[in-house]
């Protein structure tokens, strides 16, 4: 399958069953493991036999990149080896002894394949040969943001999780995410870096739009159907294995603001609401998700050290290993230890709470604290100080070197970690699984209003007949389901598509993060309701977070939502050719002041609302 084959060590298999490899590449054939062994046995075996810098390795996942022919990222000699974007990928692996990568980035899924076969290729002649766990954020929705999710072409397209809770449907969501861990074996992802057990609570936060909403038995149950989907019954050879994030629940951030900035470090719960946040997290560990991961900020107010969750030892050690007994994995966030750069710009660790520290003491608190892995980073060579200078014992690592060893038994790595590049091409976005991502998009659609004031039939679904304007929507697409016009008072019907709106940040990395304010501005609304009042006119909003939409809602003939949704998927529904389902996932707000009164760990709790949770509207 890979075209670098001849760079694997030679395996022979003896008649007992005993499997031997050139582990040196000096021709001399050494045992490796017995197949007929049982996990814990292996994992003890190639434990007894790993070095302090494997060891170490293990201990770190980071970025890599991946070019657009598939090949693995080598840049100039004079890269710093401490920046992951720009390193090596030869000397991650083969220097640093790293084999847990988390994907930053995509090509065509046969590209795909084909990079993950030259980096096991690449894994495979390190001296143990231990094979290469890739891990990925969401690829399979419409938003592209590279600290969330990566959106990729050749993959299956579906609402974004908010949508899904629209629906409601469990095993909707089950058969999403069981397509999706189709997809990314076909291309060699193993890890799923989701799915986001956070609840929407806090109106403002940019990161609702990976929520299953502001319900906690809803995201609760969809977060189990999420994980099931992915991992099965139970985590073995055919799964994808699940990092649920953000424990104990990122959702009541201060202000709204995200806790990738230093703005946003504080989460709070001015409603006394902790436990409520953990109720998805409860549902997560009995589906048996494999890896936990907890988020940037720091608790305050609560029974719980003011420091961030990643070295938070009563939230880690106390509360997810103790209270809930988790004994799987708990890997960081991305980034809590070293200073870097995104986009040219100075970007600083999220150590929250730990900002005094230097790299070396973040370290050792995040390992004191329970964590097994460093998300975001890449530099092993600050856990061999720690244990050359006695501050982290040899039995500490084994501990956390074990369970990651232990994924990659179970998930069959170390049997085969290579996939077919021909049956990614034919797998990643087959039609079946782009009509089934086509159709939840239409049934997520959420219908707010449909009937004019001056009217009394509603306007939806429309008539094929009809003199089309539309903003927003591509007119070649538009024009298969009606004659599109150049005027809104040429139309008999317009139709715009907007999105919620926020404040502007800078142009950089924080652009990503739509933050702020919910409501438009005068002249945000003016080009919106000169069209309404010219034209019955259908306004959809896609609602990465609850937009405040009095005006609209009052001079528009029919307003509907969407959480990611294609001009197709959109328009199926308007011209009836699709059923909408979707109920909304949280309260639309009536203004900005009741957000503000709200508290940001209280689920809907703005008062008069607009829109209560699960509104929504059947046509016909």
């Amino acid at each position: 399958m890979s075209q670098t084959q001849a760079a694997r060590p030679r395996i022979l298999t003896a008649p007992d069953g005993t499997e031997f490899r050139d582990l040196n590449g000096n021709g001399v054939m050494e045992p490796y493991e017995n197949p007929r062994l049982s996990v814990a046995e292996r994992v003890a075996d190639l434990l007894s036999r790993m070095t302090p810098e494997e060891k170490a390795g293990l201990l770190f996942q980071t970025m890599i990149a991946i070019n657009a022919d598939g090949s693995l990222v080598e840049p100039d000699p004079g890269a710093p080896d401490d920046d992951p974007m720009r390193a090596s990928t030869a000397a991650m692996v083969t220097g640093k002894l790293m084999n847990h990568f988390n994907l930053f980035g995509a090509a065509a899924p046969r590209r795909m394949a084909e990079w993950n076969n030259r980096l096991q290729d690449l894994a495979a002649i390190t001296r143990l040969g231990i094979p290469v766990t890739i891990s990925t954020d969401p690829r399979n929705a419409f938003v592209d943001n590279p600290a969330a999710s990566v959106h990729t072409e050749g993959f299956s397209l579906w609402p974004e999780p908010p949508g899904l809770a629209a629906i409601g449907d469990e095993e909707l969501v089950r058969r999403q995410a069981d397509i999706v861990r189709r997809e990314y074996l076909a291309v060699g992802i193993r890890l799923a870096l989701h799915p986001m057990a956070d609840l929407a609570t806090e109106p403002r936060w940019p990161r609702i739009l990976g929520t299953f909403g502001s319900n906690a038995d809803v995201a609760a149950r969809m977060v189990a159907a999420s994980i099931r989907g992915l991992q099965g019954d139970t985590l073995g050879p055919e799964s994808v294995a699940a990092m649920t994030k953000h424990f104990p629940g990122a959702g009541p951030q201060l202000r709204g603001e995200d806790a990738h900035f230093s703005y946003g470090r504080e989460q709070v719960y001015p409603g006394d609401n902790f436990d409520y946040h953990l109720i998805p997290f409860g549902a997560a560990f009995e589906a048996g998700t494999s890896q936990i991961m907890p988020y940037y900020a720091m608790p305050v107010g609560t029974e719980y050290e003011e420091i961030g969750f990643g070295f938070n030892k009563g939230v880690i050690t106390g509360l997810l290993r103790g209270k809930y007994g988790f004994d799987g994995i708990v890997c960081t966030d991305w980034g809590l230890v070293t200073d870097t750069e995104i986009f040219g710009a100075p970007f600083p660790a999220r150590a929250w709470g730990a900002e005094h520290l230097d790299r070396l003491t973040r370290v050792e608190r995040i390992l004191d604290a329970g964590a097994d892995q460093l998300g975001g980073e890449a530099a092993p060579e600050l856990v061999l100080e720690l244990m050359r200078t006695g501050r982290l014992t040899c039995e500490r690592i084994d501990v956390s070197a074990a369970r990651l060893l232990r994924e990659k038994f179970v998930l069959g790595l170390f049997d085969d970690p290579y996939v077919d590049p021909d049956a990614a091409a034919q797998v990643c976005g087959s039609p079946e699984f782009t009509a089934e991502g086509l159709d939840a998009q239409s049934r997520s659609i959420t219908v707010l209003k449909d009937r004019p004031s001056d009217a009394a039939a509603p306007l939806l679904p429309l008539a094929a007949d009809v003199r089309l304007y539309v903003r927003g929507i591509a007119l070649d697409v538009a024009a298969r389901y009606a004659a599109v016009v150049a005027t809104p008072e040429e139309a008999d019907v317009a139709i715009l598509r907007i999105a919620t709106p926020y404040d502007a940040r800078t142009a950089g990395f924080e652009s990503f993060f739509r933050a702020g304010r919910l409501d438009f501005t005068e002249e945000e609304l003016r080009p919106i309701l000169q069209v309404a009042d010219a034209v019955p006119t259908v306004v959809d909003i896609f609602l990465d977070r609850p937009a405040v939409i009095p005006e609209i809602v009052e001079r528009a003939a029919a307003v509907v939502a969407n959480y990611g949704s294609s001009d197709t998927g959109l328009l199926n529904v308007l011209f009836g050719h699709a059923e909408a389902e979707g109920r909304l996932p949280f309260e639309l707000p009536r203004s900005m002041e009741s957000v503000l009164a709200g508290s940001e760990d209280m689920p809907n709790d703005t008062g008069d609302s607009l829109f209560p949770y699960g509104h929504g509207l059947r046509l016909g």
